[in-house]
């Protein structure tokens, strides 16, 4: 899989309606994952989308969340920029310049979901998510 560059919207817990309307409006596949899913099923916050991907047969890719509990959400603030793919090396490459004068939030590392993820703000304020995903 070559690697992949999108927005990633945060919503203020209406995400599953927000990527629904956005399936509707391009059409493609969507997959919702919530954080009951990887965390506790009974937290007040586990139907809550943790990540949603909406790919379209135009070759679009819109990625969301709901905002984390305990975390704001502002409104114009809330869309950073994803970097996916499969392609270590390179997306490797990216995250050291990206993060090398920028603040790292956090660590590029083994996450619970079997991914590579890390998250940064490069030093011109621009949010930046990192996600490597195991060759087959």
């Amino acid at each position: 899989m070559a690697s992949k560059l999108n927005p990633y919207i945060n919503f203020a817990g209406d995400a599953r309606e927000a990527m629904k309307f956005y399936e509707d409006v391009f059409g493609g596949t969507l997959r919702l994952n919530t954080y009951g899913e990887y965390g506790s099923a009974d937290a007040p916050e586990a139907d809550r989308i943790m990540h949603a991907t909406l790919e379209t047969s135009s070759g679009f890719t819109l990625m969301g969340a709901d905002t984390p509990p305990g975390m704001p959400h502002n409104p114009g603030e809330n869309i950073t920029v994803s970097l996916s793919g499969d392609d270590g090396d390179e997306l490797r490459g990216y995250w050291e310049k990206l993060s090398g004068d920028g603040q790292v939030t956090v660590p590029l590392e083994k996450q619970m979901w079997g991914d590579e993820f890390g998250a940064c703000v490069d030093r011109f304020g621009i949010p930046w998510m990192v996600n490597i995903t195991p060759r087959s």
